[in-house]
């Protein structure tokens, strides 16, 4: 299936999403949206694929390339002042349910920030599972300084990340981060060269791709939940997870490879 504003590509069992308005810098419309909400839905309903990066693109120009990621909402789009209320509205939710798309996914995902991730494109990028960067990409949330205020569940997810006191200063203040920070804030798991990005986000998909798909789907939404439930509850869901997992073919899979030292090779069942 072909998109007007993403590319979606397979590498062996891991999904790639390339956001592709390099012109515009990546900025949101309300098609990219509805496009990227398309992938994420191909992509839940594909058993074969066991985990998903979303990364950017490149400007190509003749002074020299110029890394995109996402540069926020189009405001040029935006300026134009074409949309009624009604419509700002559903703007929003339409960006909400993608954001939501993109937490819940039911598999990892890797978020590459290749080059600027501002407003909409950091919303995005907080929302995946593991965050890499380039050490030339910066993260920043600059809605104070536009009048507007942040969304995609950033005053939720954000505190979780960095801490309180953190979160108040990128959100307060607009702060841009550039990705040897965003390490350091634990905002971001890692950051690399710009041409070693990629490889490093492919490698890492590969290896979470090896795991038990049960597994690592119970595993992305326990830890999504714990910080929310009361000790015994998780005591009590974790146990239930665990049954789960013995009772699948893949369980007997992994205790038959540990004990013939090879690597496993899980199906989903």
């Amino acid at each position: 299936m072909e998109f007007e504003t993403v590319l979606y590509d397979r590498e062996d069992r891991v999904g790639v999403i390339r956001l592709n308005r390099p012109s515009r810098m990546n900025a949101v419309i309300e098609q990219m949206y509805l496009d990227i909400q398309a992938v994420l839905k191909e992509a839940q309903e594909d058993e074969s694929l066991r985990a998903l990066i979303l990364t950017g693109s490149v400007l190509k120009r003749p002074g020299g390339e110029k890394q995109a990621f996402c540069a926020g909402a189009d405001l040029k789009k935006h300026s134009t002042g074409e949309r009624s209320p009604f419509q700002k509205r559903a703007y929003i939710l339409l960006a909400h349910e993608t954001t939501r798309m993109i937490h819940d996914f039911l598999k990892p995902v890797i978020v590459a920030v290749n080059g600027p991730a501002r407003g909409a494109g950091a919303e995005m990028a907080v929302n995946g599972d593991l965050l890499l960067m380039a050490d030339t990409a910066t993260i920043g949330f600059p809605e104070t300084g536009l009048g507007t205020f942040v969304g995609g569940g950033v005053t939720y997810l954000l505190p979780q990340i960095v801490g309180m006191m953190k979160a108040k200063e990128l959100i307060y203040t607009g702060k841009i981060v550039p990705g040897p920070e965003a390490v350091k804030l634990g905002l971001a798991l890692q950051s690399f060269p710009v041409h070693e990005l990629m490889p490093a986000a492919l490698l890492l998909a590969r290896k979470l791709a090896e795991k038990a798909p049960m597994s690592m789907a119970f595993a992305k939404d326990m830890v999504h939940c714990a910080p929310y439930r009361d000790f015994k509850t998780v005591l009590l869901v974790e146990a239930e997870a665990i049954l789960a997992c013995m009772n699948t073919k893949d369980w007997h899979e992994g205790i038959a490879s540990f004990a013939e030292k090879r690597e496993p090779e899980f199906t989903g069942r």
